[in-house]
């Protein structure tokens, strides 16, 4: 079985968004990819660290607080 890298991945959902557009322009584009990817990836490396945070932290790169905030962003946390 042959494993798709990230990139390769994001590459064909963003020419089968825009393909799904049929000639419309997007407008946004970047935001609406990060807010799409950042909130799978905030998930589901929370729910491997098994909620804990300070080590989703660690393994995202980023402080605490950081992560804290982007959970209540995506709402992922109350």
């Amino acid at each position: 079985m042959s494993r798709k890298s990230i990139e390769e991945c994001v590459r064909v959902s963003v020419e089968r968004y825009l393909e799904d557009l049929r000639g419309a322009e997007p407008s946004d584009l970047h935001a609406l990819f990060i807010a799409a990817a950042e909130k799978p990836l905030l998930d589901v490396v929370l729910s491997r660290a098994e909620g804990n945070q300070s080590k989703a932290a660690d393994w995202l790169g980023l402080h605490r607080n950081t992560l804290r905030r982007k959970l209540r962003e995506h709402r992922l946390i109350e």
